[in-house]
């Protein structure tokens, strides 16, 4: 069985979820999270603080550089992730149509399968 990485983008600049679409959003995000959790699926899962409390680690030139912020200048920035096993893209593609509903957008990768030995 393979494993996709799902995850999902927070933009910078995008208007704040009221509380109670907030509130929505994670209760909804529970019960995805049970389904896959049900049918096998889930590996591991979590959200992410925002990136401004991000700490960059660089080694180079003979040291170690540690620097507050995103690496990466973007307005998007990973807001979660799931990690699923599942049979196919299509059924990684299946959970990410359900998570995309209350998360916003979704990117499917699966992951390197060297990295699966």
């Amino acid at each position: 069985m393979k494993q996709y990485l799902l995850s999902v983008f927070s933009v910078d600049g995008a208007p704040a979820m009221s509380d109670e679409e907030t509130e929505h959003m994670f209760r909804e995000t529970g019960r995805i999270n049970d389904e896959m959790q049900a049918a096998g699926a889930w590996v591991f899962g979590g959200g992410l603080v925002s990136p401004d409390v991000a700490t960059v680690v660089r080694v180079g030139n003979g040291g170690t550089t540690m620097t507050d912020g995103p690496f990466a200048e973007t307005k998007e920035h990973l807001g979660g992730f799931w990690v699923l096993k599942c049979e196919d893209l299509d059924q990684a593609l299946a959970w990410a149509a359900q998570a995309a509903t209350v998360c916003g957008p979704i990117e499917v990768r699966p992951f390197d399968e060297l990295s699966q030995a």
